[in-house]
C-alpha cells in the first residue's frame, strides 16, 4: 500500500523539488539584483556563472534529500513531520553547497543570493509538498485515485487501521466495509458489517473491493489462519497487520528475505552512513575537545592531586552499546574509598564523600570531561544515553519496561534526557521515555541539536551532585 503510494508520488516529489531548487536558485540571483535591499557593492554578477551551478545545485539537492529518507519507500510521515524533515535536509544541503562554493570555487559568490536561495528553497520545498498533498487528498475525496477495501478485524487492531487510513486519506485507500463481530465500530464510523467470517467469500461476492486488508488481536490467531485460506482464490489483494505494537517501542521494519518474510523488531537506526557520520563527528570532535581544553584538564588534575590522596582519574566499569562493559573515566571527585563500606551506591545531594574540588567539579559537570577520550577509544558516542554501572542495570532491568533498549546504541557524554533535565535523583521511568524517544527518531541533526543545547543549559544542573 505505501509502496504502490510512494511509486506514484516520490517520482512526482522527485521531480517537483528539483524543479522548486533550480527555481529558488534562479529567483535568487534575480531577486538580489532587481530587489536591492541591500546596496550592491561588487558591481553586476554575471549570470552565466550561476546558471553553470544549477546542475550541481539540484544534484546536491538530490541526493541529499534522498540521503535523509525524504523519498524513502514505505515511509508515511504527517504533514508536520514531513516539513520538518525536508526543511532539516534542506539545511544540510544548503552547507554542503556553501561549504563548496567556498572551497573549490574561484570565483565568490554572492553571500545576498545564498541568503535568499536558502529562504526560496525552504519555503518552495515546503509548500509545494502542501498543495500536492491537498491536491491529491481532495481527488481521493472525490473517488479519484482509489480502492475500496473490506476491513477485517476486531477490537483496537481494526479500529486503529480504520483511524489511520482517514488520517491519510492520500493513500487512495478506503475501507467502504467490515467483517467484525463489533457492531458498534461499523456505528462509529457509518461503515456496513457484510457477514461473519465464517461466510467470508459470499460477503467478498455482494461487493466489489480491491484489496482485503485483515487486523486481527494475537488472540484470535488461529481465526486468522482459517481466514487467510479462505481468501486463496479470491482476485484481491490481501494485506495482513500483525499484533506485535507491545513489542514494538523502537518501531519494527518487514523485509523480504529470499521469499521469506523478515520482521525486524527494535533494530537499532544507526546503521549505514549515518552510523559512520555519527563516529567520525565523535572522533574529530572530541580530539578537538581535548586538545582545546588541554590547560582546563591540567588545571583540574592539579587541583584534585593538591586537594586530596589518591589517583586523578576514576575508572568505572559502565554498560554501553549490545550491553558490552567498559571502563568510563571520569576526574575523581569523591574520596578515593569512597565505596570501601557501603558497596555501589548512587550519589546524594551533600555527599559526605565528596572532596571539596570534587564538589564544584560534580556540580558543573567537569568531572566528565576525560569521557572525550573513551569516545575516541569507541567505548561512547558525543550523544547517547547516559551509561550505567552494571549493578544497577541488573536491578533497573527487572523493574522499568524496555530498559535494556537503551543500549541499542552507545553511550554518551549528553542525551536528550540530559538536556531536558532527566539527571541525578530523578524519575528513572522518565529518563528511560527520553532516551527511546531519541532511539527511535535519532538523526545527524538531531546530535548537533543535543550538543548545542548542552552548551547552552547541559553542564549545570540541580541534581548534579
Amino acid at each position: 500500500m505505501l509502496k504502490r503510494y510512494q511509486s506514484l508520488i516520490g517520482g512526482v516529489f522527485k521531480l517537483v523539488d528539483a524543479a522548486v531548487i533550480g527555481g529558488a536558485w534562479i529567483a535568487a540571483y534575480w531577486f538580489r539584483l532587481y530587489v536591492p535591499i541591500i546596496a550592491l557593492t561588487k558591481g553586476f554578477p554575471p549570470f552565466h556563472r550561476y546558471l553553470a551551478l544549477l546542475p550541481l545545485v539540484i544534484l546536491i539537492w538530490a541526493l541529499t534529500l534522498s540521503a535523509t529518507t525524504v523519498y524513502e519507500p514505505g515511509k508515511l510521515l504527517r504533514r508536520t513531520e514531513e516539513a520538518q524533515l525536508v526543511l532539516k535536509s534542506h539545511l544540510i544541503a544548503l552547507v554542503i553547497f556553501i561549504a563548496m562554493t567556498f572551497l573549490f570555487a574561484e570565483y565568490q559568490y554572492s553571500r545576498g543570493v545564498m541568503v535568499f536561495f536558502g529562504l526560496f528553497g525552504a519555503v518552495g520545498l515546503v509548500v509545494s509538498r502542501l498543495i500536492i498533498r491537498n491536491l491529491l487528498r481532495s481527488l481521493t475525496r472525490k473517488g479519484h485515485f482509489t480502492q475500496n477495501a473490506l476491513g477485517i478485524g476486531e477490537g483496537q487492531s481494526l479500529e486503529h487501521l480504520i483511524g489511520r487510513l482517514r488520517r491519510f486519506p492520500e493513500l487512495g485507500c478506503q475501507i467502504t466495509a467490515l467483517i467484525t463481530n463489533d457492531s458498534q465500530l461499523g456505528e462509529k464510523y457509518g461503515l456496513p458489517i457484510l457477514s461473519s467470517r465464517e461466510n467470508l467469500e459470499q460477503g467478498l461476492r455482494k461487493a466489489s473491493f480491491d484489496q482485503v486488508i485483515i487486523a486481527l488481536p494475537k488472540e484470535y490467531a488461529t481465526q486468522l489462519d482459517a481466514t487467510l485460506k479462505s481468501l486463496n482464490d479470491e482476485m484481491v489483494d490481501i494485506r495482513v497487520i500483525p499484533d506485535i505494537r507491545e513489542y514494538i517501542p523502537l518501531g519494527c521494519a518487514v523485509e523480504d528475505f529470499d521469499g521469506l518474510p523478515l520482521i525486524n523488531l527494535n533494530d537499532s537506526p544507526l546503521r549505514g552512513w549515518g552510523a559512520v557520520l555519527k563516529r567520525w563527528t565523535d572522533v574529530i570532535l572530541s580530539i578537538l575537545a581535548l586538545i582545546i581544553l588541554s590547560p582546563l584538564l591540567f588545571f583540574l588534575a592539579t587541583l584534585i592531586k593538591l586537594s586530596s590522596r589518591g589517583p586523578v582519574f576514576y575508572a568505572q566499569e559502565r554498560m554501553g552499546l549490545d550491553g558490552r562493559t567498559f571502563m568510563m573515566l571520569k576526574f575523581r571527585s569523591m574520596q578515593s574509598d569512597a565505596e570501601k563500606d557501603s558497596g555501589a551506591v548512587w550519589a546524594v545531594e551533600k555527599d559526605p564523600r565528596r572532596t571539596a574540588i570534587g564538589t564544584f567539579m560534580r556540580k558543573t559537570s567537569l568531572d566528565e570531561l576525560p569521557q572525550f577520550w573513551n569516545v575516541v577509544k569507541g567505548h561512547m558516542s558525543l550523544v547517547g544515553p547516559r551509561p550505567e554501572r552494571p549493578v544497577f542495570v541488573g536491578k533497573f532491568r527487572g523493574e522499568i519496561p524496555h530498559y535494556m533498549l537503551r543500549h541499542k546504541v552507545k553511550a554518551g557524554i549528553t542525551g536528550w534526557a540530559q538536556i531536558n533535565g532527566w539527571r541525578g535523583n530523578t524519575s528513572l521511568e522518565k529518563r528511560i521515555e527520553f532516551d527511546l524517544f531519541y532511539i527511535r527518531n535519532w538523526s545527524y541533526l538531531m546530535d548537533i541539536k543535543i550538543l548545542f543545547m548542552t552548551l547552552w543549559k547541559g553542564f549545570i544542573h540541580r541534581n548534579a551532585y
